[in-house]
């Protein structure tokens, strides 16, 4: 009572009417080491699945173990009852029923696992000067200069001529080697020097080294490049020819660690997007017995626009759902209409150093919560699901019910560029969608940062959503 005389009456009525996103550290410094040791399961996920197949591999093996069967359309499912259904081994969808009825709409994550990356071409190896190298063609929104002088991993599947899938990875292992894309000395870039940043490297200049001895064969016309082919066949029994049917991306080979003096963040490569992915893996398996059915959907290709039948501009998740809709004989329309859908996906936390592009009121900052974006898209909101105040006013109130710390933010200031999200596919659907994840520092940079407790209050969101 006594500090309630002290202060003015314009304290109070800015008390009661002024609204500021705090920080979670000064509010609640008992979660800071919750969500350091939550955080230890998301770096192992991290460290095992740098690609899309990864994740759906890693995922698959936890829904068995969790005792997730295959869907059946035509079995009767119960309440508590759990199924998955994997698309083309990069996408995986996955279920909990609920008490209610699939007539009253299903609850939806969906989070996406591809990350910008570096392919290598159909036809790849090649020597120059003696030296042998891979071609690229950069996967995603990269800043090119930034893939320079950064280890690299080698990851992916060929598959033979007989069908045989052979998994590869290279540069993971403490006694792998690994790759590099090589740039000049500053002694010699004063031409380079003067191309515009965007062009530091350029697309044809992403030359990943592969090998530098030759075969001991006078012979030979490409000795170095036939001895790193020979090093690739010894170890897994393939050929130059078999890169045609090859699917290989070059990865930063960094694990995923603490960083700060005080570990409050992790620097990681891929946090954008398969920081959403594990959190809402980790809440669709701890969901026991929820009244609205979950649809969890880890998702391929949302960096080039959700394109192909891996990514949410097709109709998998769309035949998913048919395919429960099947098990209760209900119309799928009516699911949908009823549904509600958190677009998992990543926002641009505030970075000081960088004011310039941000607006600050509308941004997005780390340790104060998982981000609400009400809106992605360019510029005049171009490319954007802009989700209404009804379904903000759900999505907040699920979250405060819950005591998960929240924040809204835009993706950047309004003029400086852009993105966008699944969000705009699954309201196509003709599904409520709005899209929920964690600020991210440094985003498609090959070493992004996360704060912890934006990755645990992000986890604890989609929990409340699946009660």
């Amino acid at each position: 009572m006594d500090e309630q005389k002290k202060k003015t009456d314009g304290q109070i009525l800015e008390e009661a009417l002024i609204w500021k996103f705090p920080h979670i550290g000064k509010e609640k410094p008992d979660q800071i080491a919750e969500a350091a040791a939550f955080c230890e399961g998301y770096k192992a996920f991290l460290n095992e699945g740098k690609t899309e197949r990864e994740c759906v591999a890693a995922a698959e093996r936890m829904l068995k173990a969790a005792g997730y069967e295959t869907l059946d359309p035509g079995k009767c499912y119960q309440p508590g009852d759990k199924v998955y259904q994997v698309n083309r081994k990069k996408a995986i969808l996955m279920t909990t029923f609920g008490t209610k009825p699939l007539s009253e709409g299903v609850r939806i994550n969906g989070a996406h696992i591809d990350s910008p990356r570096l392919d290598l071409k159909p036809n790849p190896m090649y020597e120059k000067s003696e030296i042998a190298y891979f071609k690229t063609h950069y996967y995603g929104g990269i800043r090119k200069y930034q893939w320079g002088t950064t280890p690299l991993a080698l990851h992916g599947v060929v598959v033979k001529k007989d069908g045989e899938v052979i998994p590869v990875c290279i540069g993971e292992e403490a006694a792998d080697p690994v790759f590099c894309v090589s740039d000049l000395l500053p002694h010699l870039a004063a031409k380079q020097n003067e191309r515009k940043l965007s062009e530091g490297l350029k697309g044809e200049e992403l030359n990943v080294i592969i090998g530098s001895i030759p075969y001991a064969d006078e012979a030979v016309k490409e000795p170095v490049k036939l001895m790193a082919l020979k090093l690739l066949n010894e170890k897994y029994g393939i050929t130059e020819a078999d890169f045609f049917r090859a699917e290989i991306e070059m990865v930063p080979a960094q694990k995923a660690v603490d960083v700060g003096l005080d570990r409050s963040l992790i620097g990681a490569y891929g946090q954008d997007d398969r920081v959403c992915a594990y959190t809402a893996l980790m809440a669709e398996l701890e969901v026991t017995c929820p009244a609205y059915t979950t649809v969890t959907v880890l998702s391929d290709k949302e960096e080039i626009g959700s394109e192909g039948n891996t990514g949410m501009n097709s109709n998998y998740m769309k035949h998913y759902i048919e395919d429960l809709a099947q098990t209760q004989g209900v119309e799928v329309r009516e699911i949908f209409r009823h549904s509600m859908c958190l677009s998992a996906d990543v926002n641009a936390a505030y970075d000081p150093t960088f004011a310039d592009v941000f607006e600050a009121n509308n941004s997005s900052y780390i340790n104060k919560g998982c981000v609400l974006t009400k809106y992605t898209g360019a510029r005049g909101k171009s490319g954007a699901n802009d989700a209404s105040a009804e379904t903000m006013a759900k999505v907040i109130e699920i979250m405060e019910a819950h005591g998960v710390y929240w924040q809204a933010g835009e993706l950047g200031a309004v003029d400086q560029g852009g993105g966008g999200t699944i969000a705009k596919f699954v309201a196509g659907l003709d599904i409520d969608v709005v899209d929920l994840g964690v600020p991210i520092l440094s985003m498609h940079a090959p070493f992004e940062l996360a704060s912890k407790l934006d990755v645990y209050h992000t986890y604890k969101a989609f929990q409340a959503f699946y009660i």
